[in-house]
Formats: C-alpha cells, sequence, structure tokens
C-alpha cells in the first residue's frame, strides 16, 4: 500500500519537533558511581535547610521507654542542629561539618571530631561535591571497595561496605529507583549490630524526606522518630551551628 507524500511529511515535521532521546544515566557498579548518581539525580533540586518538630521515644537499658519532644535544624551540606527534651533543658547537639559538639545550658561541654553518618548518606550527598560525599564516607570507616546489589524488604537496593552475606561490617543501603538511603548498619558493643532505618519517605520541596526512624540493636528497638512540622527552605540562621555563638 503506498502512503501518500503528505503523510511522509507530516512524519518528518513531527519527528522534527520530538524531544532528543534522554542520555540513560551511567550504570550503577560500585560505590563511587552510585555516589555520583545519587549526587546528579537531585543536586539542583535538594532544599538546602530543613526544620522539623520531633516526637523521640528511648528504650531504657529495663526496657522502660521515655518519650521527648526534640526540635531539629538542618543547613545542608554540614550543618543540623537538636534540642532535646524540653527547651528550658538546655541539652543540645551539633554537628558542623566534620565535627561534633555537645552543650548543657550554653556550655559547650564536649568536643569530638565526628561526622553524622545519616546526615552524610541522607542529605549531603545530594548538594555537596561528589569528592566531598567520597572521603567523608572513607574517614568515617565505610570500605568504598565493598559494593553489591541486593533486596530489603523486597524493595531492590544498591550496598555500600559490605559484600553479599555480610550483615555485620559498616554499611549503608540506598534504593535502587529513587537514590535514597534507607539502612544504616554498624557494629554496636558486645558484637551486636544495630541498623537504623528512614521510613516512609514523602515529597518534599524538590527531595525528600523520611517522616519516621527507627533504631534497632539486634530485634530491640531503641529509637523511634516521628516527624511533624516538617519546612524546608526556611532561612536558617548560621549561628545555630556554631557551639559558641551564644544563644
Amino acid at each position: 500500500m503506498r502512503i501518500p507524500r503528505v503523510c511522509f511529511l507530516l512524519l518528518a515535521a513531527l519527528a522534527a519537533c520530538a524531544p532528543a532521546a534522554v542520555r540513560p544515566s551511567p550504570a550503577i557498579t560500585s560505590s563511587e558511581s552510585l555516589i555520583q548518581a545519587m549526587h546528579d539525580r537531585y543536586e539542583r533540586t535538594w532544599y538546602r535547610t530543613l526544620s522539623f518538630t520531633q516526637t523521640t521515644t528511648l528504650a531504657r537499658p529495663n526496657d522502660s521507654t521515655v518519650v521527648e519532644e526534640w526540635r531539629e535544624w538542618a543547613s545542608i551540606p554540614g550543618g543540623l542542629r537538636i534540642e532535646m527534651g524540653p527547651p528550658a533543658g538546655g541539652r543540645v547537639t551539633i554537628f558542623a561539618r566534620d565535627s561534633t559538639f555537645s552543650l548543657n545550658r550554653g556550655q559547650l561541654v564536649r568536643a569530638v571530631n565526628r561526622t553524622n553518618a545519616l546526615m552524610t548518606v541522607g542529605f549531603d550527598v545530594y548538594a555537596q561535591p561528589v569528592e566531598r560525599t567520597l572521603a567523608s564516607l572513607r574517614a568515617q570507616g565505610f570500605d568504598l571497595s565493598r559494593f553489591h546489589v541486593d533486596t530489603l524488604q523486597g524493595t531492590p537496593v544498591y550496598v555500600v561496605g559490605a559484600l553479599r552475606g555480610d550483615s555485620t561490617s559498616k554499611q549503608f543501603a540506598v534504593e535502587a529507583d529513587r537514590l535514597l538511603f534507607i539502612r544504616l548498619l554498624e557494629p554496636a558493643a558486645n558484637g551486636q549490630v544495630m541498623a537504623i532505618w528512614f521510613k516512609n519517605y514523602e515529597r518534599l520541596a524538590g527531595g525528600w524526606i523520611a517522616p519516621e526512624v527507627e533504631a534497632f540493636v539486634g530485634t530491640r528497638r531503641v529509637l523511634h522518630e516521628v516527624y511533624s512540622n516538617v519546612r524546608a527552605n526556611d532561612p536558617v540562621d548560621p549561628a545555630m551551628f556554631d557551639p559558641r555563638a551564644p544563644r
């Protein structure tokens, strides 16, 4: 059957107007290519500040629990402030780049060279240069040469810091589809392992937020967080992340 010339012209016009084919992302086959892909997916859209109120349930050694209200502010990348318990209580933890500061009633009581891994893989990775994230992960003790593909609770994931079958090394898992952090495993006391989960992700200002966090040591839940009043991209005073700034 012959196709009229006008049809050929119409098809040619449609082809000319069609958008160029989108190049697929490079294959994710290593820790480095995963971090690159996470960064590239959200670099232009991820929020740069975050604040929320958090209902925190902590397990005590005798298996009783205590419930507190915490307030948190983040400047992404690199800054997190947590005010714990009643505002008058004065317990504050500040993560600023590669250091952690503890304050009590405005007085600095402890400073250590420690990075918050959850900030690195859950937030900062999307907003800072890839090489900085990789250097931070190495400094935190993740073996970036160990990488595999797996499933967690039926969800395909990439795992950094461990080979398949290793459930005791320090490692984290990233959802393969949305490239979002979902679980951290870290050795704990007495040969046990702490597992921290980000759960129930929701869209937030060009990025995502997991408004529920759970931590387990073995099978015992030791921490449960539920967020409310979540806000993104509001102005945040940089002094909030300076442990010596008066407040």
